[in-house]
């Protein structure tokens, strides 16, 4: 399987429409949650260290996306089994989406053709904010899976969301 990713949307564009199944196997659509604000974050892997103190990072601070009315997902290539583990074991709370076949992260741009160890299409660390209406306000795509996106910078464009 040839794994090549697109160009990483552009800020002021529609968000690219998904279906995925999350860890506890319902099926979640970003046009299902149109009239929200949603905040993506795609991660190389679950129980790695640099996707936990992300991710645990996020559940500490919820409250910060939640007070703005915003829907927070982590999405990575994971199966729904080990998203569900990873998701009950760091006590997270809010959805983790499996791209599994690895669609959307490669029509969001973030995927890594090729990434540690041999493995192909890993979904690279990025974080969207996505308006009410489906429209890119934040992309932020990070070659080195060892950073973090700017969580300050998502925090900022979502209180500019009307």
């Amino acid at each position: 399987m040839q794994i090549q990713a697109q160009a990483v949307p552009a800020v002021g564009t529609p968000a690219p429409d998904f279906t995925l199944f999350s860890h506890d196997k319902k099926e979640i659509s970003l046009s299902g949650l149109r009239g929200r604000k949603v905040v993506l974050l795609f991660y190389p892997q679950a129980f790695t260290s640099v996707c936990t103190t992300e991710l645990c990072d996020m559940r500490d601070n919820l409250n910060r996306y939640t007070a703005l009315d915003a829907d927070v997902f982590g999405i990575s290539v994971d199966s729904p089994f080990t998203l569900a583990r990873f998701h009950e074991d760091q006590q997270l709370n809010f959805p983790l989406l499996s791209d599994f076949n690895k669609e959307i992260s490669s029509a969001y741009g973030s995927i890594y053709e090729s990434f540690a160890f041999g493995m192909r299409g890993v979904s690279k660390r990025s974080a969207f904010v996505i308006d009410r209406e489906g429209i890119i306000r934040h992309a932020e795509v990070l070659e080195n899976a060892g950073e973090i996106p700017d969580l300050k910078k998502i925090v900022d464009v979502l209180g500019e969301i009307a």
